[in-house]
């Protein structure tokens, strides 16, 4: 019995002890983030046939495979996400090969050998030096914003932002909504082109896609790194940070809030933190149901607000009307059930949404 009794009590203070833990879960991300070392050429989505090297890709080989230099990455019918620095997305469209020439934080350059290419930058310093070559013709991302590759009809196109193009020994100035076709005789002239044509392609559909997803992740990892009202345990200032729910990298910001060209948005952590609940309807539910996410959308005060009752409408009475027999009802709570959010992989990568909206 004693044997027993003192047992007993270990147990209990083993319980106890991590019952009182802190409830904010970085320990999980930490983990996993720690397995997980983002660089520039790191592997961050892959769909369809991919290669790198003399490696096939697969769903194991994000965050763990990086594109080192002088190595290759090529698609056939699939589609990659490499990160470049903290804030920039290259993304790969089908049956295209892209190598990386140097991998280093300040400076970075991807060379495009056939096929097409996009790159997000959402974040952008002066200490960067960030080129993508195509063609033997050097370019320069210089501003924020988002710029496509095409190796086959020999483009550059800059949607948003503005790019310095290296045309031997003078430097071409490319701003939002021009093109350059480098393959035209005599000195290289930014041509306007049609955004919304471009826009219909598959490769900025996915992208835009892509970048939805990672602006919902960044909003699930940042609320990881707030204990109290400030940084957290595992916060290292403004980069990558791994989102095990979504099985890839993200990127959050040191402070306030970043948008990307595509209309989302990134959020540091404390901005996660005062914002205001986000607040969903779900069918057979009489008023707001808090579903347990900020809301990327908001531009109010950057308060927690809790919206006062709405009481429901007084409905006079009335007669009651004569019986008649009840119509039967299909279908049970098929389409009432409440939005689920999902985590697993589907066509363009992590499934579903909650809350993320457009500017």
């Amino acid at each position: 019995m004693t044997r027993l009794s003192r047992n007993t009590g270990i147990l209990s203070i083993f319980l106890a002890a991590i019952l009182s833990a802190p409830g904010f879960a970085a320990t999980p991300y930490a983990a996993q983030r720690d397995a997980h070392v983002a660089l520039p050429g790191t592997l961050n989505y892959v769909e369809g046939q991919a290669t790198m090297g003399d490696d096939q890709l697969n769903a194991d080989s994000i965050g763990s495979a990086t594109l080192a230099n002088g190595e290759t990455l090529q698609t056939d019918n699939g589609k990659a996400e490499i990160l470049l620095t903290p804030g920039v997305f290259l993304r790969v469209g089908d049956n295209s090969a892209v190598q990386m020439v140097s991998n280093s934080l300040t400076n970075t350059e991807v060379q495009l050998n056939h096929g097409r290419a996009m790159v997000e930058v959402a974040e952008l310093h002066d200490q960067n030096n960030l080129r993508i070559s195509e063609d033997g013709v050097e370019t320069k991302l210089v501003k924020k914003g988002l710029y496509a590759f095409d190796a086959d009809s020999h483009q550059v196109l800059v949607f948003d932002g503005k790019a310095n193009v290296q045309d031997s020994d003078r430097t071409v100035e490319v701003k939002g909504g021009k093109a350059l076709d480098l393959n035209s005789d005599g000195k290289l002239k930014p041509q306007s082109f049609n955004k919304d044509d471009y826009k219909q392609s598959d490769l900025y559909q996915w992208s835009s896609l892509r970048s939805s997803y990672l602006a919902e992740a960044n909003v699930d990892a940042a609320q990881v790194y707030v204990n109290n009202g400030y940084y957290g345990p595992g916060w290292i200032g403004p980069g990558w940070y791994w989102a095990p729910g979504f099985g890839g990298y993200t990127f959050i910001p040191g402070d306030g809030i970043l948008s990307s060209p595509f209309g989302w948005r990134y959020y540091s952590p404390l901005v996660v933190y005062r914002a205001p609940a986000f607040y969903g309807y779900r069918h057979f539910y009489p008023g707001p149901v808090i579903v347990n996410r900020v809301n990327p959308g908001y531009r109010g005060p950057l308060v927690r607000t809790v919206p006062a009752p709405v009481p429901a409408p007084r409905v006079p009475a009335v007669r009651p009307p004569a019986f008649h027999p009840a119509p039967s009802i299909h279908g049970g709570f098929t389409h009432g059930t409440a939005p689920a959010v999902h985590g697993g992989f589907g066509h363009g990568g992590f499934g579903g949404h909650a809350g993320v909206m457009r500017r």
